[in-house]
Order: structure tokens, then C-alpha cells, then sequence
């Protein structure tokens, strides 16, 4: 019997662990990646004759990386050096500076330092319920197929009833942080995880403080750069026998009468296959990007409803006047006004700003001349082109939140990344990089799932379920193959069913419906 043939339209993270993930499986796997290299948003882009992380910076949940190697016979360490980051993030507010650290009893240590002994409690129960949340959702969320609220429910019933009233899906993470933190920078530093997934804390759930558990687990340093790690899955997918064929941009989905059939590509060339998973932002399928035979297979985000963008800034330089670790942020005085900028699509007066010194770290010795440097500044999504005096009006007020501080960088080659860019990157987002904002309690369901309105058309990656990030976009993955396999078993138990003498298994469970 032939092997079924699966296709994959993206080679970011999730189209490389889907194409990895089924190939293991026995399946013929053919990946179709419009740029010149995989990778998607985990790229390194020349800035100055330096390759400079272009994406995600930050690295955590690194046992689902461990897990997917091991799955398909290979080893992490094996094409990666990772060292465990023992400075989460320095955080600055002008002359005042705190350091989250990978060590509990330190990080206590540095809050009872910045804000007085008082602030302990607060600290530690804010801990303790960002994990039990956390453990709660682990299982029966995040690693599972997308559900709706009252799944949900069942699901923490089954296993953990005493977790359903322990979400606060219904509480903005602002005002949980402020039953927690009576010290405004600290209540500022933890919000800021709502940026994590593009949103803002003040109208996202106060479930996503989640996310300091997630880094409290670890955040980890790789060696030459995040963009190796799209090295590694491409290199994993090459050696579990799939096809990577890059510079082939998709043109059309092909289906007819409800089921997938193939792709055509933009060189005209057709390519049959039994299954497609799209590895791209579903806004891109809902606008006919990939054809009319699909384009009603997912519900369009509206652009009210669409994450953040950024402004980042790639640099070669040096820095003076602030001891940088490799994650520093600098936080504006005015949050609030921030994100009412934000929700109004303006650009942001004085913004809290990211800088990842990307040769700093533990285990490495400080940097000697110039280093790399990604800087980046929240940013409303738009299609608009930003004007060369607007871009300089944004690198000043950039650097002006950086000079707050202390922090001057002298740069010898810089390139400036807009909204613009980002939606040419991943079309019809309008920039947005984390598909829909996690606002409101019902958000995270509204995300798309792996299986769509159309038979063998899956999508996967980091704007679908359960959520953006690099370990989000590889459980999406997972998960999409996995509703690949249960749809595939289920068809091949029911077609025996009617032929005479045909032997009938039950079908496969099956929980998205897209």
C-alpha cells in the first residue's frame, strides 16, 4: 500500500516538527517554504556582515524540544549547546534596576532588596499561583486539542476539579497583579508577560500569568543564536526522510468536493497530496491567499482582533553606561498611556523598550568591541509603510528610554523592522506576529485549531491553538499531526464497515472541530 502523501505549505517551527513528526510516522512528506531558508519568524538576518536573531530571543519549555528529539531518535545536545540562563531578565526603571534570576531564594533575596520585605508575600503567592495555574492548564489545555469553555471544565473535572475555580479567566491580569504587587514596578515587570502572546495586560485574562512559571522553569541561552534552532528541526525533518524544498511559495490549495487534493505552486508546478498543513498565519487562508477552493475553510481574525507588531531594531555597536545581561528591558513611567497608544494604532510617545545583547550571558566572556544587538518597542499592526521621518522620530524616542537608564549604544550598521515588514513576512496579518490577542476571557478559545471546515486541510504554528511562542508553534504541530493520524484511522476503520467482509475498528476520539 502506498504511503499517504502530506504536504506542508511553511517551513517556520511548526511546518519543520509537523514535517518531522509525520515523517517519523512513515508518512511521504513534501514541505514547500516560499523564503530561501526555513525557519519562518526564527531567522538571522545581516546587519553590518553579522548574523543577528531576526525572531523569538527567548528559549523556554525546552523539554518539548528534548521530547521531539528523542521521539525521532536523534538528541538536542546533539545540535544545539544550550546553557541554562541564570539572569532571566534585568529590568530598569532610570537609575533603578532588578534582576529576575532562575533562583527562587535569590529572586526573593532581590525583592525584598528593590522593594522592601513587605513585598515578600506578595511575591510568593503571586509564584504560587502562576504555577498552580500553570500545572492546570498544562495537560489539559496547552498539549491538547483545542476545546471551548465548557470542554474545558469537563476536562479539569475529570482529573483536577479543585483547578476550575483557580483560572481567573474572567479578571484582567493587571488587576490580579495588583492584588499581588503594591509596588508599581513590579506589577509592570509581570505584566509585561501579556506582551509574550501580543496583548495587553490590562484587557487580557489574569490567566497568562502563566507565563513567569513557564520562565520560572527555565529560560535557556543558545549557543550562536534562536535561529540555530530552526537549523536543528530543519536538519530533523531531512533526517526522518521528508522533502524541504525552499524558495517554493504556495499559490493555490487545491480541494474539491470538501476534501484537500494538493497545491499548486507559484511556478505552476502540481503537487498531489492526501492531507495539507498549513504552517502560516490563517489570515492568509481566510483572505484567498492560497486560493478560493479554501479560503472559507477558517474564520478571519477582524484587525481589531489582531495581536501587536513591533518595531525592532537589528544593530552592530557598543554599549556604554549599563551593565547588560542578554534580556534587559527598560520600562516606560506610563503603562497605562502605552497601551491606550497601542489600542488606538498610534505610535508609542515613551516606550518601554527590549534590548537582547545577544554575545552576553552566563558562560560567556564580555563582549570585546562590537556586539549584536535585537531591540524592540510594541507596535500597533498595519499594512502602512512607516516614513523615513517617523521611523527616526521612533529610533529617538528608543534610544531616549535607553539614555533613562544610562545605556548609549554607538552603532556601526543598524536595519529597522517595521509592521510592514512583518506583513510581507506573514501576509495578511497587518504585522500582527501572534495572530489574535489574547483579550478577554473568551480569546484563547477563539484561536484557530489544527483541523479546518475542509477534510485533510490542517493548520499549525504559533497563531493557531494553544497559543504564540516557539514551544506553542511545535505543541501545535503535534498536535495537528496527531489530528491528522486520528482522522486518517478513523476514515480507514469506517470504510471496511461497508464493504462485505471488511473488518470495522473503532474510530479514533476526536475533540477540535476546527
Amino acid at each position: 500500500m502506498p504511503r499517504e502523501h502530506l504536504v506542508i505549505v511553511g517551513g517556520g517551527v511548526g511546518g519543520l516538527v509537523a514535517a518531522a513528526l509525520a515523517a517519523r510516522g512513515g508518512a511521504q512528506v513534501t514541505l514547500c517554504e516560499a523564503a530561501p531558508r526555513f525557519g519562518g519568524k526564527l531567522r538571522a538576518l545581516d546587519v553590518g556582515g553579522a548574523a543577528v536573531d531576526g525572531g523569538p530571543t527567548v528559549f523556554t519549555l525546552r523539554s518539548i524540544f528534548d521530547d521531539l528529539f528523542a521521539h525521532c531518535g536523534d538528541s538536542l545536545d546533539r545540535h544545539l549547546a544550550l546553557r541554562p540562563a541564570e539572569i532571566l531578565a534585568r529590568h530598569a526603571w532610570g537609575g533603578d534596576r532588578f534582576d529576575l534570576l532562575s533562583d527562587e531564594a535569590a529572586t526573593e533575596a532581590e525583592v525584598a532588596r528593590f522593594a522592601g520585605n513587605d513585598a515578600l508575600g506578595g511575591y510568593r503567592a503571586f509564584r504560587a499561583e502562576a504555577r498552580r495555574i500553570h500545572a492546570a492548564l498544562d495537560r489539559s489545555f496547552l498539549r491538547a486539542q483545542r476545546t471551548d469553555p465548557v470542554g474545558l471544565t469537563f476536562r479539569l473535572l475529570r482529573h483536577t476539579p479543585r483547578d476550575v475555580f483557580a483560572l481567573r479567566p474572567y479578571e484582567t491580569l493587571w488587576k490580579a497583579l495588583g492584588q499581588h504587587f503594591a509596588d508599581p514596578r513590579l506589577r509592570q515587570l509581570f505584566g509585561r508577560y501579556a506582551t509574550y502572546c501580543g496583548s495587553s495586560p490590562f484587557t487580557c485574562p489574569a490567566t497568562l500569568m502563566l507565563i513567569a512559571d513557564v520562565e520560572r522553569q527555565g529560560v535557556w541561552l543558545v549557543e550562536g543564536g534562536m535561529h540555530r534552532l530552526a537549523d536543528a528541526l530543519t536538519a530533523l525533518a531531512m533526517r526522518q526522510g521528508a522533502t524541504l524544498r525552499s524558495a517554493s511559495p504556495v499559490a493555490r490549495i487545491l480541494a474539491d468536493r470538501g476534501q484537500t487534493r494538493g497545491i499548486v505552486l507559484a511556478s505552476g508546478e502540481h503537487i498531489a497530496a492526501d492531507a495539507v498543513i498549513v504552517n502560516a498565519d490563517p489570515a492568509a487562508i481566510a483572505a484567498g491567499r492560497f486560493g478560493s477552493d479554501v479560503r472559507h475553510a477558517v474564520r478571519a481574525v477582524p484587525p481589531a482582533r489582531r495581536s501587536l507588531s513591533a518595531l525592532v531594531w537589528l544593530a552592530r555597536g557598543r554599549a556604554n553606561g549599563f551593565d547588560l545581561a542578554r534580556h534587559n528591558v527598560f520600562f516606560s513611567p506610563d503603562y497605562a498611556d502605552e497601551f491606550a497608544a497601542l489600542a488606538a494604532g498610534r505610535s508609542i510617545a515613551d516606550p518601554s523598550v527590549y534590548v537582547c545583547a545577544q554575545d552576553r550571558g552566563e558562560g560567556l566572556a564580555p563582549p570585546v568591541g562590537e556586539e549584536r544587538f535585537q531591540i524592540i518597542v510594541n507596535a500597533a499592526p498595519s499594512g502602512n509603510a512607516l516614513g523615513e521621518q517617523e521611523s527616526q522620530i521612533c529610533t529617538t524616542a528608543m534610544e531616549r528610554r535607553l539614555a533613562a537608564s544610562g545605556l548609549t549604544i554607538e552603532r556601526s550598521a543598524m536595519r529597522l523592522l517595521t509592521p510592514q515588514d512583518f506583513e510581507r513576512l506573514c501576509p495578511s496579518t497587518g504585522g500582527a506576529l501572534y495572530g489574535r490577542a489574547s483579550h478577554g476571557w473568551a480569546a484563547s478559545f477563539l484561536r484557530q485549531g489544527c483541523r479546518t471546515a475542509i477534510a485533510g486541510l490542517y493548520c499549525a504554528g504559533g497563531s493557531c491553538h494553544p497559543g504564540a511562542g516557539v514551544p506553542m508553534a511545535a505543541l501545535s504541530a503535534s498536535l495537528a499531526v496527531d489530528m491528522w493520524r486520528r482522522d486518517r484511522a478513523s476514515i480507514r476503520s469506517f470504510l471496511p464497515m461497508a464493504m462485505p467482509g471488511g473488518i470495522s475498528t473503532r474510530p479514533a476520539q476526536t475533540v477540535d472541530t476546527g
